[in-house]
Protein backbone atom coordinates (compact mmCIF):
# COMPACT_ATOMS: atom_id res chain seq x y z
CA UNK A 1 0.00 0.00 0.00
CA UNK A 2 3.14 2.46 0.69
CA UNK A 3 4.82 1.51 -2.83
CA UNK A 4 1.20 2.24 -4.22
CA UNK A 5 0.63 5.99 -2.66
CA UNK A 6 4.38 6.97 -3.37
CA UNK A 7 4.22 5.63 -6.88
CA UNK A 8 0.61 8.14 -7.32
CA UNK A 9 2.37 11.10 -5.67
CA UNK A 10 5.17 11.10 -8.07
CA UNK A 11 2.79 10.58 -11.01
CA UNK A 12 0.81 13.90 -9.79
CA UNK A 13 3.83 16.04 -9.65
CA UNK A 14 4.10 18.48 -12.87
CA UNK A 15 6.57 17.61 -15.47
CA UNK A 16 9.37 20.06 -15.42
CA UNK A 17 9.53 22.27 -18.87
CA UNK A 18 12.41 20.82 -21.27
CA UNK A 19 14.51 23.69 -22.54
CA UNK A 20 13.72 24.09 -26.47
CA UNK A 21 16.11 22.60 -28.97
CA UNK A 22 19.56 24.31 -29.32
CA UNK A 23 18.77 24.92 -32.97
CA UNK A 24 15.26 25.96 -33.16
CA UNK A 25 14.60 29.98 -33.64
CA UNK A 26 13.19 31.47 -30.31
CA UNK A 27 9.68 33.00 -30.99
CA UNK A 28 8.47 34.01 -27.33
CA UNK A 29 10.37 34.30 -24.20
CA UNK A 30 9.39 32.50 -21.58
CA UNK A 31 7.65 35.31 -18.99
CA UNK A 32 5.66 33.17 -16.42
CA UNK A 33 8.41 31.50 -14.22
CA UNK A 34 10.35 35.17 -13.20
CA UNK A 35 9.17 38.88 -13.01
CA UNK A 36 11.44 41.02 -15.81
CA UNK A 37 14.50 42.87 -14.65
CA UNK A 38 16.34 45.86 -15.92
CA UNK A 39 19.82 45.53 -17.49
CA UNK A 40 22.73 47.19 -16.68
CA UNK A 41 22.01 49.69 -19.27
CA UNK A 42 18.57 50.81 -17.50
CA UNK A 43 16.41 49.30 -19.93
CA UNK A 44 14.04 46.75 -19.46
CA UNK A 45 14.53 43.73 -20.63
CA UNK A 46 11.65 41.84 -22.92
CA UNK A 47 9.61 40.82 -20.41
CA UNK A 48 7.25 43.85 -19.08
CA UNK A 49 6.21 44.17 -15.71
CA UNK A 50 2.72 45.74 -15.75
CA UNK A 51 2.05 46.89 -12.25
CA UNK A 52 3.75 50.42 -13.18
CA UNK A 53 6.67 52.19 -12.82
CA UNK A 54 9.61 51.36 -9.81
CA UNK A 55 10.91 53.65 -7.74
CA UNK A 56 13.54 55.38 -9.65
CA UNK A 57 11.00 56.28 -12.36
CA UNK A 58 9.00 58.43 -10.76
CA UNK A 59 10.40 61.98 -11.24
CA UNK A 60 14.08 62.12 -13.04
CA UNK A 61 17.09 62.74 -11.12
CA UNK A 62 17.35 65.84 -12.40
CA UNK A 63 14.25 67.62 -11.15
CA UNK A 64 14.68 66.29 -7.63
CA UNK A 65 17.68 67.20 -7.19
CA UNK A 66 16.58 71.43 -8.69
CA UNK A 67 13.71 71.17 -5.67
CA UNK A 68 15.46 69.87 -3.12
CA UNK A 69 18.54 72.18 -3.53
CA UNK A 70 18.20 74.77 -0.93
CA UNK A 71 20.64 77.02 -3.26
CA UNK A 72 18.35 76.57 -6.43
CA UNK A 73 15.48 77.72 -3.76
CA UNK A 74 17.40 80.35 -2.16
CA UNK A 75 18.41 82.23 -5.98
CA UNK A 76 14.81 81.92 -6.92
CA UNK A 77 13.22 83.87 -4.23
CA UNK A 78 15.69 86.29 -4.53
CA UNK A 79 15.09 86.51 -8.14
CA UNK A 80 11.42 87.46 -7.52
CA UNK A 81 12.17 89.98 -5.10
CA UNK A 82 14.42 91.80 -7.09
CA UNK A 83 11.39 92.15 -9.74
CA UNK A 84 9.20 92.45 -6.95
CA UNK A 85 11.83 95.92 -6.20
CA UNK A 86 12.16 97.06 -10.00
CA UNK A 87 8.48 96.66 -10.71
CA UNK A 88 7.65 98.83 -7.64
CA UNK A 89 10.83 101.63 -8.40
CA UNK A 90 9.34 101.56 -11.67
CA UNK A 91 6.18 102.32 -10.86
CA UNK A 92 7.06 104.88 -8.51
CA UNK A 93 9.18 106.90 -10.77
CA UNK A 94 6.07 106.79 -13.31
CA UNK A 95 3.96 108.36 -10.38
CA UNK A 96 6.51 111.06 -9.56
CA UNK A 97 6.23 112.30 -12.98
CA UNK A 98 2.48 111.40 -13.84
CA UNK A 99 -0.29 110.49 -11.49
CA UNK A 100 -2.37 107.89 -13.37
CA UNK A 101 -4.98 109.40 -11.15
CA UNK A 102 -4.76 112.78 -11.89
CA UNK A 103 -4.67 112.24 -15.58
CA UNK A 104 -8.08 110.16 -15.33
CA UNK A 105 -9.52 113.33 -13.58
CA UNK A 106 -8.64 115.72 -17.02
CA UNK A 107 -10.23 113.23 -19.07
CA UNK A 108 -13.60 112.39 -16.92
CA UNK A 109 -15.71 114.44 -19.67
CA UNK A 110 -19.34 113.78 -20.72
CA UNK A 111 -20.88 114.86 -23.61
CA UNK A 112 -23.19 117.97 -21.95
CA UNK A 113 -19.58 119.28 -21.12
CA UNK A 114 -17.85 119.16 -24.61
CA UNK A 115 -20.44 121.06 -26.06
CA UNK A 116 -20.80 123.48 -23.22
CA UNK A 117 -16.61 123.69 -23.60
CA UNK A 118 -16.98 124.08 -27.30
CA UNK A 119 -19.08 127.48 -26.94
CA UNK A 120 -17.37 128.90 -24.04
CA UNK A 121 -14.02 128.63 -26.23
CA UNK A 122 -15.20 130.44 -29.65
CA UNK A 123 -18.10 132.47 -27.69
CA UNK A 124 -16.31 133.22 -24.33
CA UNK A 125 -18.11 137.16 -24.16
CA UNK A 126 -21.28 134.91 -22.98
CA UNK A 127 -19.73 133.64 -19.83
CA UNK A 128 -20.15 135.19 -16.64
CA UNK A 129 -18.59 132.77 -13.67
CA UNK A 130 -14.93 131.79 -14.51
CA UNK A 131 -14.20 130.39 -10.99
CA UNK A 132 -12.98 126.95 -10.70
CA UNK A 133 -15.11 124.90 -7.81
CA UNK A 134 -13.76 122.83 -5.13
CA UNK A 135 -14.85 120.05 -2.97
CA UNK A 136 -12.90 119.84 0.50
CA UNK A 137 -10.15 121.25 -1.01
CA UNK A 138 -10.43 118.89 -4.20
CA UNK A 139 -11.57 120.80 -7.63
CA UNK A 140 -14.50 118.99 -9.10
CA UNK A 141 -14.08 117.07 -11.86
CA UNK A 142 -14.79 118.74 -15.65
CA UNK A 143 -17.82 116.90 -16.27
CA UNK A 144 -19.04 118.48 -12.81
CA UNK A 145 -17.43 122.29 -13.15
CA UNK A 146 -17.22 123.57 -16.92
CA UNK A 147 -14.69 125.73 -15.88
CA UNK A 148 -11.92 123.10 -15.46
CA UNK A 149 -9.38 122.04 -17.71
CA UNK A 150 -9.39 119.04 -19.58
CA UNK A 151 -7.51 117.39 -21.82
CA UNK A 152 -9.87 115.49 -23.91
CA UNK A 153 -11.13 118.39 -26.02
CA UNK A 154 -7.18 119.08 -26.63
CA UNK A 155 -6.13 115.44 -27.42
CA UNK A 156 -9.32 115.11 -29.91
CA UNK A 157 -8.53 118.70 -31.42
CA UNK A 158 -4.97 118.15 -32.10
CA UNK A 159 -6.09 114.76 -33.61
CA UNK A 160 -8.34 116.58 -36.04
CA UNK A 161 -6.26 119.47 -36.60
CA UNK A 162 -3.65 116.40 -37.94
CA UNK A 163 -6.57 115.05 -40.29
CA UNK A 164 -7.44 118.49 -41.54
CA UNK A 165 -3.88 119.07 -42.37
CA UNK A 166 -3.86 115.84 -44.36
CA UNK A 167 -7.43 116.91 -46.28
CA UNK A 168 -6.02 120.41 -47.46
CA UNK A 169 -2.37 119.42 -48.31
CA UNK A 170 -4.71 116.66 -50.19
CA UNK A 171 -6.80 119.04 -51.82
CA UNK A 172 -3.56 121.14 -52.92
CA UNK A 173 -2.04 118.07 -54.50
CA UNK A 174 0.56 118.61 -52.10
CA UNK A 175 -0.17 115.26 -49.89
CA UNK A 176 2.27 113.08 -48.84
CA UNK A 177 3.44 111.50 -45.77
CA UNK A 178 6.71 113.46 -44.50
CA UNK A 179 4.88 116.56 -44.52
CA UNK A 180 2.31 115.73 -42.89
CA UNK A 181 4.10 113.57 -39.99
CA UNK A 182 6.59 117.33 -40.06
CA UNK A 183 3.27 119.13 -39.78
CA UNK A 184 2.15 116.72 -36.32
CA UNK A 185 5.57 116.82 -34.95
CA UNK A 186 5.98 120.69 -35.57
CA UNK A 187 2.67 121.01 -33.74
CA UNK A 188 3.46 118.31 -30.70
CA UNK A 189 7.03 120.62 -30.57
CA UNK A 190 5.48 123.73 -29.96
CA UNK A 191 3.03 122.92 -27.52
CA UNK A 192 5.84 121.46 -25.22
CA UNK A 193 8.15 124.15 -26.01
CA UNK A 194 5.10 126.57 -24.54
CA UNK A 195 4.71 125.04 -21.52
CA UNK A 196 8.09 124.56 -20.79
CA UNK A 197 8.40 128.96 -21.01
CA UNK A 198 5.94 128.92 -18.79
CA UNK A 199 7.00 126.58 -16.38
CA UNK A 200 10.20 128.28 -16.61
CA UNK A 201 8.92 131.76 -15.63
CA UNK A 202 6.25 130.84 -13.01
CA UNK A 203 9.84 129.03 -10.96
CA UNK A 204 11.87 132.22 -12.46
CA UNK A 205 9.57 134.78 -11.15
CA UNK A 206 8.90 133.01 -8.39
CA UNK A 207 5.28 133.02 -8.64
CA UNK A 208 3.67 130.44 -6.86
CA UNK A 209 -0.20 129.19 -8.01
CA UNK A 210 -1.46 125.94 -7.78
CA UNK A 211 -1.18 125.33 -11.83
CA UNK A 212 -0.01 121.64 -12.60
CA UNK A 213 1.72 120.62 -15.87
CA UNK A 214 -1.63 119.03 -16.92
CA UNK A 215 -3.49 122.04 -16.52
CA UNK A 216 -0.88 124.03 -18.43
CA UNK A 217 -1.14 121.40 -20.98
CA UNK A 218 -4.88 122.20 -21.26
CA UNK A 219 -5.08 125.45 -21.32
CA UNK A 220 -1.91 125.53 -24.22
CA UNK A 221 -4.00 122.72 -25.99
CA UNK A 222 -7.11 124.44 -26.60
CA UNK A 223 -5.37 126.70 -29.36
CA UNK A 224 -6.30 123.32 -31.48
CA UNK A 225 -10.10 124.14 -31.30
CA UNK A 226 -8.99 127.80 -32.68
CA UNK A 227 -6.94 125.98 -35.48
CA UNK A 228 -9.89 123.42 -36.66
CA UNK A 229 -12.13 126.28 -36.82
CA UNK A 230 -9.54 129.08 -39.34
CA UNK A 231 -8.33 125.89 -41.46
CA UNK A 232 -12.49 125.02 -42.06
CA UNK A 233 -12.86 129.00 -42.65
CA UNK A 234 -10.20 129.13 -45.15
CA UNK A 235 -10.66 125.91 -46.71
CA UNK A 236 -14.53 127.10 -47.13
CA UNK A 237 -13.63 130.84 -48.30
CA UNK A 238 -10.47 131.36 -48.99
CA UNK A 239 -7.56 133.34 -47.37
CA UNK A 240 -10.72 136.04 -46.98
CA UNK A 241 -12.22 133.93 -44.69
CA UNK A 242 -9.12 132.47 -43.01
CA UNK A 243 -8.06 135.66 -41.88
CA UNK A 244 -11.47 136.86 -40.69
CA UNK A 245 -11.39 133.20 -38.82
CA UNK A 246 -8.08 133.51 -37.22
CA UNK A 247 -9.26 137.17 -36.05
CA UNK A 248 -12.12 135.87 -34.60
CA UNK A 249 -10.37 132.87 -33.25
CA UNK A 250 -7.43 134.74 -31.59
CA UNK A 251 -9.41 136.52 -29.64
CA UNK A 252 -11.81 134.83 -28.43
CA UNK A 253 -8.54 132.03 -27.55
CA UNK A 254 -7.02 135.07 -25.35
CA UNK A 255 -10.32 136.22 -23.81
CA UNK A 256 -10.29 132.71 -22.56
CA UNK A 257 -7.14 132.21 -21.64
CA UNK A 258 -6.86 136.06 -19.36
CA UNK A 259 -9.95 135.39 -17.80
CA UNK A 260 -9.23 131.44 -16.79
CA UNK A 261 -5.71 131.43 -15.90
CA UNK A 262 -6.55 134.98 -13.96
CA UNK A 263 -8.46 132.69 -11.56
CA UNK A 264 -5.93 130.75 -11.58
CA UNK A 265 -2.56 131.96 -10.85
CA UNK A 266 -1.97 133.48 -7.85
CA UNK A 267 1.13 136.01 -7.56
CA UNK A 268 3.71 135.56 -4.21
CA UNK A 269 7.35 137.23 -4.44
CA UNK A 270 9.52 136.02 -1.91
CA UNK A 271 11.01 138.85 0.18
CA UNK A 272 13.96 139.25 -1.68
CA UNK A 273 12.94 139.58 -4.79
CA UNK A 274 15.21 142.58 -6.20
CA UNK A 275 13.90 145.08 -3.71
CA UNK A 276 10.24 144.83 -5.89
CA UNK A 277 7.99 144.73 -3.20
CA UNK A 278 4.46 143.61 -2.58
CA UNK A 279 3.20 146.10 -5.14
CA UNK A 280 4.62 144.42 -8.44
CA UNK A 281 2.12 140.96 -7.33
CA UNK A 282 -0.17 141.71 -9.10
CA UNK A 283 1.81 143.39 -12.13
CA UNK A 284 3.38 139.65 -12.09
CA UNK A 285 0.06 138.04 -12.44
CA UNK A 286 -1.06 140.20 -15.34
CA UNK A 287 2.38 140.09 -17.29
CA UNK A 288 1.98 135.91 -17.34
CA UNK A 289 -1.59 135.95 -18.20
CA UNK A 290 -1.56 138.33 -20.77
CA UNK A 291 2.01 137.11 -22.28
CA UNK A 292 0.51 133.60 -22.50
CA UNK A 293 -2.56 135.03 -24.40
CA UNK A 294 -0.77 136.85 -27.05
CA UNK A 295 1.12 134.36 -27.62
CA UNK A 296 -1.75 132.02 -28.95
CA UNK A 297 -2.56 133.30 -32.48
CA UNK A 298 0.96 133.64 -33.05
CA UNK A 299 1.34 129.75 -32.88
CA UNK A 300 -2.18 129.28 -34.37
CA UNK A 301 -0.67 131.72 -37.58
CA UNK A 302 2.77 129.42 -37.58
CA UNK A 303 0.91 126.49 -37.58
CA UNK A 304 -1.75 127.09 -40.52
CA UNK A 305 -0.90 129.62 -42.75
CA UNK A 306 1.35 127.09 -44.60
CA UNK A 307 -1.64 124.61 -44.80
CA UNK A 308 -4.32 127.44 -46.77
CA UNK A 309 -3.28 128.75 -49.88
Amino acid sequence: SVESALSSLRAAKPRARAAPPAGEPILFDDTSSSPSAMNSQGYYTPGYNMGGPTNNMQAGPGVSNLFADPMANAAVMYGSSLANQGKDMVNKEISRFMSVNKLKYFFAVDTRYVMKKLIILMFPYTHQDWEVRYHRDTPLTPRQDVNAPDLYIPTMAFITYILLAGMALGIQKRFSPEVLGLCASTALVWIIIEVLVMLLCLYLLTVHSDLSTFDLLAYSGYKYVGMIFTMLCGLLFGSDGYFVGLAWSSCALMFFIVRSLKMKIVASLSSDSMGAGSSAKPHLRLYITVATAVFQPIIIYWLTSHLIR
